[in-house]
C-alpha cells in the first residue's frame, strides 16, 4: 500500500498546523492525473447544476472514475468538519465514538481485527486516516490514464462510506447545538445532504448503516423526490 503523499498529494501544511480548519491537510488531485479532464469539466458546471444533477454519472465518464474524484472530494469535506468540532469534540466530552444509542467501535480488518472503543475524536483521526492510505494507494485507486480498477473497487468504497457516515451521525446527535450557535449548521446540512444524494445514486451505504440518522435521510430523499418530479 502507498503512503498518503503520492501521486494523490497532500497540501504542504503538517497535521499539527491545522487551524484553517482542516483535521488533516486535504488531499489534491493530480493536475495531470487521468481525473484531469473531469475536474475541468466539473469546474465549468460548478454551481450552474441542482446537488442532485451535480452527483449523476457524467456522459462519457466511467463509474469507477466518477466514485474516485468525489471520494477524494467528500473526504477532504469530512476531513473539514471533524476539524471544525476539533475544539468540541475530546476525550473528555465524547469518551465514545457514538451517535444517540448507537456506538461504533474501530477495527480496519489488517492492524487492528478485533473492534476496539475509541474516543470520538480519536475515532475520527484513526478513520481519516485509513480513508486517506486507501485513496492513495495506486493499486486501489489508480491515476494513470489506462490503469484497470481492482475488481473489489466498489466493495472497497461502500466500506469508506459506511464508516465517513459516522462521522456525520455523531456530529450530528453530538454537537450540533454548538455548530448551530457558530452559524455552521447550514453548511453541516448541505454536506451531508451531498453525502446523501451521492450514496443513494450509488447505493455506497445500506440503509441498515444509515440508522442513526434515518429520519434525517428520510427527509432528505423525499424533497429530492418532490424535487426531481
Amino acid at each position: 500500500m502507498q503512503e498518503a503523499g503520492g501521486p494523490w498529494a497532500r497540501d504542504d501544511r503538517k497535521a499539527g498546523t491545522m487551524r484553517t480548519g482542516t483535521l488533516l491537510p486535504p488531499m489534491r488531485v493530480p493536475e495531470d492525473s487521468r481525473y484531469a479532464e473531469l475536474i475541468k469539466e466539473r469546474q465549468k458546471t460548478l454551481g450552474t447544476q441542482d446537488l442532485a444533477a451535480q452527483v449523476r454519472l457524467p456522459t462519457g465518464c466511467s463509474e469507477e472514475e466518477w466514485l474516485a474524484y468525489n471520494s477524494i472530494e467528500l473526504f477532504n469535506e469530512l476531513n473539514l468538519l471533524a476539524g471544525a468540532v476539533s475544539d468540541l469534540c475530546t476525550d473528555q466530552s465524547c469518551p465514545v465514538m457514538s451517535a444517540g444509542s448507537f456506538t461504533f467501535q474501530w477495527a480496519d480488518g489488517d492492524k487492528i481485527k478485533a473492534p476496539v472503543q475509541l474516543s470520538a475524536p480519536k475515532y475520527m483521526e484513526t478513520l481519516l486516516l485509513w480513508v486517506e492510505r486507501q485513496l492513495a494507494d495506486e493499486n486501489f485507486l489508480p491515476v494513470k490514464p489506462g490503469e484497470k480498477f481492482p475488481d473489489n473497487f466498489k466493495k472497497g468504497i461502500k466500506i469508506i462510506y459506511k464508516r465517513l457516515f459516522r462521522i456525520y451521525a455523531h456530529i450530528f446527535h453530538s454537537h450540533f447545538k454548538e455548530m448551530a450557535d457558530c452559524d455552521a449548521d447550514a453548511h453541516l446540512n448541505h454536506s451531508f445532504k451531498h453525502f446523501i444524494y451521492f450514496a443513494k445514486e450509488f447505493d455506497l451505504v445500506e440503509d441498515s448503516e444509515l440508522e442513526p440518522l434515518a429520519d434525517l435521510v428520510g427527509l432528505i430523499m423525499s424533497k429530492r423526490s418532490r424535487e426531481t418530479r
